[in-house]
């Protein structure tokens, strides 16, 4: 099911607070700690803890570090550490926009090259395992769209490895700025808002509240203690109507040198990465060549990526890039039983009433093999099932 999720950062937010939120509204801690496994990342423990606070029960979420000393890290190992992962390509690209996103912050801040930035920031594991983990939880939720509420704002100063610097920090604000987050005043005299957390939310989040009909609702504790709860609000739900609108990205390039073999390898490798749809359309160009439109439908975090990988896969020497709003229906999937085996079948909801369901091609394939029965038949039965 596609769902939405909106943060209510009533005490503002930080990566650890925004992963507790997810984990107390039924994400399993299991489930992060075997996604997390697939990176070449070690020294650390997790825990979640169940807590009451001002008579509200919610989930803390704590890495133990267990390592005598982590590496260096600069932005190119984070890219391999992630690019070399197991983890799914949605996953492993929304992470790596989010710390990118956050790298970029803090060159700008600090005044250093991007490749040269080496900061504890991008490296601990800590934040690693908030974003990424963050990522997952989304992922296995289903949410397709995260909103979040006005970002607060304390006051005074924080300490950091560059000194004490003004709340919010210099990274947190150039990183909200970048997006033209929508800010208030807040009575807390200390840091609530972190870096990472800015990030995740400039990258992730749009800044409003969705019409939705809620399912969950679940509180992320921080560390710090106030007069009132310390906590991440996150609201889960379904879009109202049936319906998302999503912003989009199509990127395209014109292609007269490309063979069919570096074509087909392009698009595998864009759906790779990603691309929520590729596709060629023929077109006539200069000197009356035949040519190919490569067009490309993207998650604007996922942009950039795609964009660079056009450039690597074919001899274009640019990619055009076009943000539209797009908007979709609600789709479920299912796992039903057939005479021979079980499929699964996505159904397309809108109001409320199921409109469509088409079997999955992969699974119905398979079972014909297995079974030796027409594909035909198995996609009757599966829709059949689907139905009843």
């Amino acid at each position: 099911m596609s769902s939405v999720l909106y943060l209510d950062l009533f005490s503002g937010a930080a990566g650890d607070m925004l992963l507790g939120a997810l984990l107390d509204l039924g994400l399993p801690l299991d489930v992060v700690r075997e996604e997390l496994a697939k990176m070449d990342l070690s020294g650390y423990e997790l825990e979640a803890r169940r807590e009451v606070r001002h008579g509200i029960t919610g989930t803390r979420l704590i890495v133990h570090d267990i390592a005598q000393a982590h590496p260096a890290r600069h932005l190119h190992d984070i890219r391999h550490l992630i690019g070399e992962s197991r983890l799914s390509p949605a996953v492993q690209a929304r992470s790596l926009a989010v710390l990118e996103r956050l790298a970029r912050a803090e060159a700008r801040v600090h005044g250093v090259p991007l490749e040269e930035v080496h900061f504890h920031e991008i490296g601990a594991v800590d934040t690693l395992v908030d974003v990424v983990g963050f990522a997952v939880g989304l992922e296995h939720l289903g949410v397709k769209r995260v909103y979040a509420s006005p970002v607060p704002l304390g006051s005074g100063f924080v300490q950091t490895e560059h000194g004490l610097l003004p709340v919010p920090a210099p990274a947190t604000a150039a990183l909200l700025a970048e997006v033209g987050a929508p800010v208030r005043a807040h009575p807390a005299q200390t840091e609530i808002v972190t870096p990472t957390a800015a990030a995740l939310l400039a990258e992730l989040a749009t800044f409003a509240c969705p019409p939705m009909r809620v399912r969950a609702v679940g509180y992320g504790f921080g560390t710090k203690e106030f007069p009132w709860p310390n906590a991440v609000r996150a609201w889960l739900g379904d879009p109202e109507g049936g319906e998302i609108r999503e912003s989009v990205v199509v990127l395209e390039c014109n292609l007269d040198d490309a063979t069919g073999e570096m074509l087909g390898h392009a698009m595998e490798r864009l759906f790779a990465a990603g691309a929520l749809d590729v596709w060629f359309t023929p077109i006539q160009m200069k000197k009356n060549r035949p040519g190919v439109l490569l067009s490309v439908l993207a998650r604007p975090e996922q942009a950039d990526a795609l964009a660079a990988a056009i450039l690597r896969e074919t001899p274009t020497l640019g990619v055009r890039m076009r943000p539209l709003e797009r908007v979709v229906a609600d789709r479920r999937m299912r796992e039903v039983e057939t005479p021979w085996g079980s499929v699964r079948v996505k159904e397309k909801w809108l109001g409320g009433e199921c409109l469509a369901r088409s079997p999955e091609y992969e699974d119905c394939a398979r079972v014909a093999r297995e079974q030796g029965v027409p594909l035909e038949e198995v996609y009757r039965a599966a829709v059949q099932a689907g139905i009843e």
